[in-house]
């Protein structure tokens, strides 16, 4: 596997989304609301996976949190409550195994270098997650994007819901929810709606199949003490 390169990773980052952070964060309030209430099932111990500038993990309410990123900026941008680990996502996770209650990931498997790195990860999010852990995962569906996918370098592992439902149940989890539908495509560049705006989305899934962009998958470690 080629490894992303941490200087790459923050050259594209800061390109991408300098002068939108004020914006995002008043999105990811609402969204972190709503994983909290529909997806999270009270976890107390979350690890957010390809943190970013931690949009969501700053913000979740729960006692420990993780996040993982190679890009070496997210850790300024982290709280000081937030253990930060700057690895490489398909090696050992620097956690305990059974530790963790969710692993949260957002627009991140599409920027791994393929699906043999893929794989490692999923294995390694369930080797840390508790029996009833969960996974939370939402990207880019490729199915609903045809050509548009690749606008984006750093894109390179195409997914559908379905497509990673299936590489999750063969790593070893339980798939208990998949949207094919979930969010629209990108918050990087053109139209800002006010945030409002996204909270009534959110709140009308009927909606989602017309806008929606992105899946939504959520699985859990079926083992049982």
């Amino acid at each position: 596997m080629s490894d992303p390169i941490p200087e790459e990773l923050s050259a594209i980052y800061r390109q991408r989304f300098t002068g939108q952070e004020a914006y995002r964060g008043k999105i990811w309030d609402i969204l972190t609301a709503w994983f909290e209430k529909n997806c999270l099932n009270g976890a107390k111990a979350v690890l957010d996976l390809g943190c970013g500038y931690g949009e969501f993990i700053n913000k979740v309410k729960v006692p420990t949190r993780y996040a993982m990123d190679l890009n070496p900026d997210s850790a300024a941008r982290l709280q000081s409550g937030v253990k930060f680990l700057e690895q490489d996502c398909s090696a050992p996770w620097q956690v305990e195994p059974e530790s963790l209650d969710a692993v949260f990931t957002s627009n991140f498997f599409e920027h791994l270098p393929n699906k043999d790195c893929l794989r490692k990860t999923l294995g390694e999010a369930l080797r840390a997650l508790r029996p009833g852990g969960r996974l939370i995962a939402m990207g880019p569906n490729i199915g609903l994007l045809n050509g548009v996918y690749w606008d984006f370098y750093d894109h390179h592992v195409a997914l559908t819901e379905k497509a990673l439902g299936e590489a999750l149940q063969t790593c070893g989890f339980r798939v208990i929810r998949e949207n094919k539908a979930f969010l629209p495509y990108t918050m990087s560049e053109g139209f800002q709606p006010p945030p409002i705006l996204m909270q009534w989305y959110l709140a009308m899934p009927f909606a989602w199949r017309f806008m929606g962009k992105q899946f939504l998958v959520v699985a859990e470690n079926p083992a049982t003490r």
